[in-house]
């Protein structure tokens, strides 16, 4: 067997899920590929939701989260990056660089509190801490942890995890600035950040890997110090474990996009080049994984043990026939309950595209984070889907 051919093996899972290439789950409501035959619980959508301070444009973005204190909402724009609906300006390689347009050189706040039911902005800031904001979390005290995946050109920010006080005050920065690394005290393009009930904190480092098809290409990234982990720390900063590289067995990634904790005490990840979730215990250990929820940007846990899983990715390149949109389901099972489509674009042909991060509060309105390729569409940084009155 060739060496792609082997990994075609390894990566096809998800299209062969439940023995089957017609994509039918094990649940004979729908098609986990295409999403036909779900019910969209959400119909409603609303564009450019929340407001925006006068004189802004929104910027793409791949973060928003729920306050667990009060029930809002924490997201970011990366200070009009992609201008509201302009092309994109693409972050590729190691220790990455934002587009001429990014938070180091358009100095205002980033980071935003939004009344879940008005969008009214109840906190802004964050002005001159970041170059492109990645993964966004608001802890049980309400907190907020946002991450810093790229450099900016003089090399003085990025490349850090940053934690603020509700009202914006810098508490703790992980990291060195501008410095990309794949040691302890170094993130080589920070994903995504959550804060576990005993202060934990996990960080998902390495953006590069999704692009890496072939056995040669994982190789290579592994010998030019690409990352593909997740780094765990105490509540205090202190660097404890690692685990993962790049590869596709169980325990390694090519790019753990996004992560949540479950009620179980689970973390899961966001492997969204090996279109997959992978389920760890808090030390570590793998666990299972889920394949019915596609190539996974983000994902989101409500308090009854829904996954909510949003697929902004799939091509006719990188994961064929899969439609974009957010994938719903039950936490202890492999299977789907609910899609919500994203939005057709010639680009992406009938696979459409979406945004990268999901939400859900406690009305079960569901919020999502407008990335570069679906921000052309959606002309807005946010985007809610409430439900039928």
């Amino acid at each position: 067997m060739s060496i792609n051919r082997v990994l075609f093996a390894v990566l096809g899972t998800s299209l062969l899920f439940g023995g089957c290439a017609s994509g039918q789950s094990n649940s004979s409501s729908g098609n986990i590929i295409t999403g036909k035959g779900f019910p969209n619980h959400n119909p409603v959508v609303s564009n450019q939701w929340g407001e925006l301070p006068e004189g802004r444009t929104w910027g793409h973005t791949a973060g928003i989260d729920i306050d667990p204190t009060d029930g809002n909402i924490w997201a970011y724009e990366r200070c009009a990056a992609g201008g509201g609906g302009a092309p994109r300006t693409p972050i590729v390689g190691s220790g990455a660089t934002g587009g001429s347009v990014n938070c180091d050189s358009n100095l205002v706040g980033p980071i935003f509190k939004f009344d879940r039911n008005t969008g009214e902005v109840l906190a802004n800031f964050g002005a001159g801490v970041f170059t492109t904001p990645h993964g966004i979390h608001a802890d049980n005290q309400g907190n907020v942890w946002v991450t810093d995946f790229a450099t900016n050109t003089d090399g003085t920010k990025g490349q850090q995890v940053h934690k603020f006080s509700p009202d914006g005050e810098l508490l703790m920065s992980l990291g060195m600035a501008g410095q990309a690394g794949n040691d302890s005290s170094h993130f080589n393009q920070p994903n995504d950040v959550i804060v576990a009930v005993d202060g934990s904190i996990f960080v998902s480092d390495g953006h590069t890997g999704q692009g890496m098809t072939t056995l040669d290409a994982i190789e290579e990234g592994k010998q030019a110090g690409r990352t593909a982990r997740i780094m765990k720390f105490a509540s205090d900063g202190t660097f404890i474990k690692e685990w993962g590289q790049l590869g596709t067995a169980h325990g390694e990634f090519r790019t753990p996009h996004a992560m949540e904790i479950d009620s179980q005490n689970r973390l899961w990840v966001a492997d969204r080049g090996n279109h997959r979730l992978e389920i760890f215990d808090l030390e570590g250990n793998y666990l299972e994984s889920r394949y019915s929820f596609s190539r996974v940007s983000g994902i989101f846990i409500t308090d009854d043990d829904m996954v909510y899983a949003i697929d902004s990715e799939s091509s006719q390149i990188n994961h064929i026939n899969w439609i974009a949109g957010v994938r719903i389901g039950p936490l202890n099972e492999d299977r789907l309950i609910a899609f919500i489509p994203g939005y057709p674009t010639e680009s992406r042909g009938y696979q459409s595209t979406a945004g990268e991060g999901v939400a859900v509060d406690a009305d079960g309105t569901v919020f999502v984070a407008e990335g570069p390729a679906s921000i052309p569409i959606a002309k807005g940084s946010f985007t809610r889907y409430s439900k039928s009155n």
